[in-house]
């Protein structure tokens, strides 16, 4: 389903009709009901209003079955019109979200299960006492993937769900060694080593090796995470940057429960997003361009369950 270019373009506005419209033209219309990113997933919303602001367009938007306080103003490069290859792409990302057997990211991006899924959840949170939670679940936690990375999101689900594709183990660089040099970058950007860095990365790496085997992984890569983690080695010194990436669309639902004040979570949601546009400056030499095919084809005639 994915195609790199398309996917390039779709976050750019009218993916049904080929060309970009003039910058003094609206891509979007008031009432016009759109597809919009949010964080790593896409949403239904309705345009409420739409404003130039100096030569950039800006709509605020209202998603379809939410509460009005998370009517926002966004750019064009958050939206998709509602065509059934969007919708597809929705759907996808979806699918994306719920890797392996995972009930908490069952609030599903599609039309009429959404809101329904959402309500439930939080009823049950309210049950058990943890309103607070609920805001910090999807109100406070507000993790904005880079558009680079969220198509990096997509490419991965397909290598590995569609084209039976793994990465190959081990990865160089490993997650390890990506926290590392963005730990040099940083001391070198700002000329000395910070505690609050260190402690940030730490805690990635933490969540990134008990949550990887848990909610990081599809049913065709357990047996390869069994085959390469062993003897109590840490998943950070093995698996790379497409598995770390993953993590950061679960981070939010993970920090739900820890307790953090709110101004504190506002620094550590700013260096989580510039860690981020780390990864994405260094692309290239993170991320692999293609998977390795030969283990899910060994296996397939074993069954289908990895």
């Amino acid at each position: 389903m994915v195609n790199s270019s398309k996917d390039d373009s779709a976050t750019d506005g009218d993916t049904s009709s080929g060309g970009t419209p003039p910058s003094n033209s609206s891509v979007y219309s008031e009432g016009e009901k759109v597809l919009a990113y949010h964080g790593p997933r896409i949403y239904e919303a309705k345009v409420q209003k739409a404003e130039r602001r100096k030569k950039e367009w800006r709509y605020f938007v209202h998603y379809l079955g939410w509460n009005k306080n998370w009517d926002e103003w966004v750019g064009v490069d958050r939206l998709m019109k509602h065509t059934e290859e969007n919708v597809m792409k929705q759907q996808a990302l979806d699918k994306k979200q719920g890797v392996d057997k995972n009930p908490k990211s069952g609030r599903s991006a599609q039309t009429k299960p959404k809101s329904s899924a959402v309500s439930k959840g939080k009823k049950r949170k309210s049950d058990s006492g943890a309103e607070k939670d609920n805001v910090s679940l999807e109100k406070l936690v507000r993790i904005q993937i880079p558009s680079t990375l969220r198509k990096q999101l997509v490419d991965d689900w397909e290598f590995v769900t569609q084209q039976d594709k793994l990465v190959k183990l081990p990865r160089s660089p490993t997650v390890d060694d990506i926290l590392t040099k963005y730990l040099e970058y940083r001391s070198k950007k700002d000329g000395m080593m910070t505690d609050s860095i260190g402690e940030i990365l730490k805690g990635i790496r933490c969540y990134f090796d008990k949550a990887l085997s848990v909610m990081l992984l599809y049913k065709k890569e357990r047996k390869q995470y069994h085959e390469a983690v062993v003897d109590n080695v840490s998943p950070s010194t093995i698996y790379g940057a497409e598995h770390l990436l993953r993590l950061f669309v679960k981070l939010p639902e993970l920090l739900a429960y820890v307790n953090i004040e709110e101004e504190t979570l506002t620094r550590l949601q700013q260096k989580l997003l510039d860690f981020l546009k780390f990864l994405q400056k260094n692309h290239s030499t993170f991320f692999l361009s293609a998977y390795d095919g030969s283990k899910v084809s060994e296996g397939k005639g074993k069954g289908k369950d990895e």
